[in-house]
């Protein structure tokens, strides 16, 4: 997995006064969880732009004044709710041999025939899918090849497990699906609503023709009854 490198400054107070004035420095806090004791540093916004930003999936590379460095991963972030500014994000550090859940995007590939010749809509439920694994394994996206796709068909994230990684939703989850498009449903109920008027309208006719029929023959035998009394 590809990895963001933020260069961070250890904190020597976390206190609010402190806080606020790396805020407006143009400074993010930050805390560092998972090697023992919390560890307290700050980063300029900047370097969070190809972190956040982005809807691909990085590990970071935290740098250190000391020139240590410290592989960790984005576990939450909090913005300002009228700026959107960043105001404080919380690392979580990585090591090679322990295993860390992750949210990884998914990336469809090819051309789903449901969609291109019987007119579905494709259907992505899940963009991203929570995976388990070591470090190394993490994988950058998780591809799903759609070219078999026909009208109706769903995947399972249980067609997508890896020996490289676990995926932390149960089997029946849909990642994506191809469905009936609204405009195909109205097509065919209109259709089914004329076939019916067509129906009724034709049995209305013969109705009328068939009495009419009867009519005539009722008038044709009364006048015949008549002619036969005359003689």
């Amino acid at each position: 997995m590809k990895s963001i490198t933020i260069k961070g400054s250890k904190r020597e107070s976390v206190g609010k006064v402190a806080t606020k004035a790396l805020r407006n420095a143009g400074r993010v806090p930050c805390v560092l969880y998972g090697g023992g004791e919390p560890l307290h540093f700050s980063a300029p916004e900047l370097d969070f732009s190809k972190l956040v930003y982005t809807p691909n999936a990085h590990t970071v590379e935290i740098i250190l004044g000391d020139d240590s460095k410290i592989n960790a991963i984005l576990q939450d972030i909090q913005f300002h709710p009228l700026t959107d500014k960043i105001l404080h994000a919380d690392f979580y550090q990585l090591f090679d041999d322990k295993e860390i859940s992750m949210n990884i995007p998914v990336k469809l590939e090819g051309s789903a025939p449901g969609v291109i010749i019987s007119g579905g809509v494709l259907s992505r439920n899940k963009r991203k899918l929570r995976v388990k694994a070591l470090p190394a394994n993490l994988p950058d996206f998780i591809t799903i090849d759609i070219s078999k796709l026909e009208l109706g068909n769903k995947i399972y994230t249980e067609s997508l497990q890896n020996d490289s990684y676990s995926i932390l939703h149960p089997d029946n989850t849909v990642v994506c699906q191809v469905r009936t498009s609204r405009a195909s449903i109205v097509e065919e109920e209109v259709s089914e609503e004329l076939e019916g008027a067509e129906g009724a309208a034709e049995g209305a006719a013969e109705g009328t023709a068939d009495g009419a029929e009867g009519a005539a023959k009722k008038d044709d035998a009364a006048q015949k009854d008549e002619a036969s009394k005359k003689e």
